[in-house]
């Protein structure tokens, strides 16, 4: 049985929800800029030669809607010859696209195959445009469907695990993140994106561009004080 290998891993920098520097950028040009950085990075291995791109998307509609790897790799330049296919697993999509692809690679199917995932919770919020959840299923078995959110909750309830300790598990979690951005440990995988926005102002607006390249999340003035003073969502 072949086996199958990561020979590499790229991304985007990750912007905040809804205000952040990619409020506005769609997440199949994301994936296009990715892709174009990783074709771009091994020469040799040409994307007409590719098998196939997944890409997992918990949220595949909107500006992230028809068959956002297909439309990624177009975007990135890719031939058309190129096949892509969109998987969704909700908050594993991402995962589970790597997963298949390693699944082809050892079943013989596929030799080259780029897999990842992209998401705006800018532009596609969860639970999408419009939440239409089956009727029958929500009156029988509604916890099919239960987001991240509600099942901590009763993950909480079940192995009592209380607010403090939660607390500082994510405090824990969120300095390692710090610490690693500060050591640029994040630097090499982070594909730099072109971002443009227009700001207001007292007289015309303008357009202001920029290189986003730095992960807006991690915060070195947080605190377990900080955490604990912030209102459960659930």
């Amino acid at each position: 049985m072949p086996e199958a290998v990561i020979i590499d891993c790229l991304r985007t920098a990750i912007g905040k929800a809804p205000r952040g520097a990619l409020r506005d950028m769609r997440p199949d040009d994301l994936a296009a800029a990715v892709l174009r950085a990783l074709a771009g990075r091994y020469p040799r291995a040409a994307p007409e030669d590719l098998d196939d791109v997944i890409l997992g998307c918990a949220m595949p509609e909107g500006e992230a809607g028809m068959n956002l790897a297909r439309i990624a790799l177009l975007r990135a330049g890719f031939p058309d010859s190129v096949p892509g296919m969109t998987v969704n697993r909700f908050c594993a999509s991402g995962l589970e696209a790597i997963a298949l692809a390693c699944d082809r690679i050892r079943a013989g199917g596929a030799s080259q195959v780029i897999a990842g995932g992209a998401e705006s919770m800018s532009l596609v919020p969860f639970p999408g445009a419009r939440f239409a959840p089956n009727p029958w299923l929500a009156e029988r078995l509604p916890d099919a469907y239960l987001g991240m959110g509600l099942a901590a909750e009763r993950l909480r309830e079940r192995y009592g695990i209380g607010r403090e300790e939660q607390d500082r598990f994510a405090l824990a979690s969120h300095e390692k993140a710090v610490r690693a951005q500060a050591e640029g440990k994040f630097d090499g995988e982070i594909v730099p994106v072109e971002v443009e926005r227009t700001l207001a102002g007292n007289g015309a607006p303008r357009v202001e561009r920029f290189e986003f390249r730095r992960d807006e999340g991690p915060r070195p003035d947080t605190s377990l004080e900080a955490l604990a003073g912030l209102k459960p969502l659930f």
